[in-house]
């Protein structure tokens, strides 16, 4: 339900303008003046404004001058009189969004309301659209543990549950918690994320939840947090475990009441939000260590949800590959490469450590920097280089099968060769390079039924 404001000296008009748009389903506020105008707006999420042009205390061009500077996002109509039509030339101008002359057409109104709206809505789709292009990616796979996510998705999202995803790096925390928000009844609305390891602890209180022109250094305009900009969306607090003690009580206060203050300011802001938080530390321990608050835990920890590393899940690597293959096939409508089989071992032995983040970028460079259509293991051993397992267990794939002495005998033959060849076939400095007497050298050799060449 959009929310409207109507900033008008004569009460008649705002009770007139009232009962209309009350009817056509909107939320109306008023206000009698530029000045209390400006105050509501500090503190009421605002869609659309109505101003009156001509206003005692605050002309309503430097009322529509100071909305558009510090909320640039909402739409204005201004109300001008008959002396007035000038003014209102020169509001347009300054970005309002029509004009209205009164006395007022009540059909006009409605029509005029109804098109601003419709062009925020329009923005605001597009403004989904263009995150929704961005973010292609599907939570693919077919382990218990990702049919398990896909299942709490499914039930939770209608919800405006607390969500807490835990995982690590790369593991997909992020695209859960859009896709959370994409089922949900919030989808039309905005999906704020904040990154709490990447903003400074001096300011992550002010990019929480804003600040008034002045209120430190640099603060030089008004500016709104990321809670004001998620009302009626979804805010995800991203590595939420690496805020400072006194931002998770804030944002502890701002979760229980759905209130806040801007950084510097008095007013009490009323905001409609849903809270997704992701961390990749064991919150348990941060607990237990004191640097996060167990009430603020419990309050996020409403619907937990874990996702696994990518080396837990290695059955899902081949849907993922061949995903990745086909987002980044080059060129764009040529044929998808493929994996074979003993590629396909190779990438399922590497460890992952930077889960499906890493395998996606690795699967975009071995697109660019190959043309061969068919990746093989070579050519994967090549691009990983020295991320290879590390527990290089394709090293011993033709012990496998063998018992404890039968591998060693292999393994002792193949040393054997090795050193003769390095040694030039010299039996008493491959002896003296192993370690050992000739005679036991010889020994071997004929055990093994190793050929000297002379």
């Amino acid at each position: 339900m959009s929310k409207i404001l109507v900033i008008d000296d004569e009460q008649g008009i705002r009770e007139v303008l009232t009962g209309i748009l009350d009817d056509e389903g909107y939320t109306v506020f008023t206000a009698e003046d530029g000045i209390d105008g400006l105050t509501l707006l500090k503190s009421e999420p605002i869609d659309l404004v109505l101003l009156d042009v001509w206003l005692p205390n605050m002309g309503g061009i430097d009322v529509l001058k100071q909305i558009k500077e510090t909320y640039p996002e909402i739409e204005v109509i201004i109300i001008s009189g008959h002396g007035n039509i000038d003014l209102a030339v020169k509001a347009v101008k300054l970005g309002a969004f029509d004009f209205m002359e009164k006395p007022l057409s009540l059909e006009r109104v409605v029509t005029v309301v109804r098109n601003a709206i419709q062009m925020e809505n329009l923005r605001r789709e597009n403004r989904l659209l263009r995150n929704s292009i961005l973010q292609n990616d599907e939570i693919l796979g077919e382990t218990d543990a990702i049919r398990r996510i896909r299942e709490i998705i499914a039930q939770s999202a209608a919800t405006d549950s607390r969500i807490l995803i835990t995982g690590e790096n790369g593991t997909g925390k992020e695209l859960v918690a859009r896709e959370i928000h994409r089922r949900s009844r919030r989808a039309r609305s905005p999906f704020i994320e904040v990154n709490c390891a990447a903003i400074p602890d001096n300011l992550i209180e002010s990019e929480l939840f804003g600040h008034e022109k002045g209120s430190f250094t640099g603060a030089v305009a008004r500016r709104r947090g990321k809670f004001e900009l998620a009302d009626r969306g979804t805010l995800f607090l991203d590595e939420v475990a690496d805020m400072s003690l006194s931002a998770q009580a804030k944002v502890l206060r701002a979760i229980q009441e759905m209130k806040f203050e801007r950084v510097g300011g008095e007013e009490s802001i009323s905001v409609d939000v849903r809270l997704i938080a992701a961390t990749n530390k064991n919150i348990q321990q941060q607990i237990a260590d004191g640097a996060f608050r167990e009430d603020l835990f419990f309050r996020l920890n409403v619907i937990p949800i874990h996702v696994p590393p990518l080396r837990e899940r290695s059955e899902d690597l081949p849907l993922l590959i061949e995903h990745f293959l086909s987002v980044f096939r080059n060129p764009p409508d040529g044929p998808a490469k493929r994996v074979d089989s003993r590629g396909m071992a190779a990438l399922q032995d590497h460890d992952w450590p930077g889960n499906i983040r890493e395998l996606k970028n690795f699967v975009e460079r071995v697109t660019i920097m190959t043309d061969e259509e068919v990746i093989t293991a070579d050519l994967i051993r090549h691009f990983l280089g020295e991320a290879m397992p590390r527990r290089r267990a394709s090293d011993f794939d033709e012990y496998q099968e063998m018992g404890l002495n039968e591998a060693k005998d292999s393994f002792e033959k193949r040393y054997i060769m090795q050193k003769l060849e390095e040694n030039g076939n010299n039996i008493s400095r491959t002896a003296e390079a192993m370690g050992i007497y000739p005679s036991n050298l010889h020994g071997k050799i004929r055990k093994f039924g190793i050929k000297i060449e002379k």
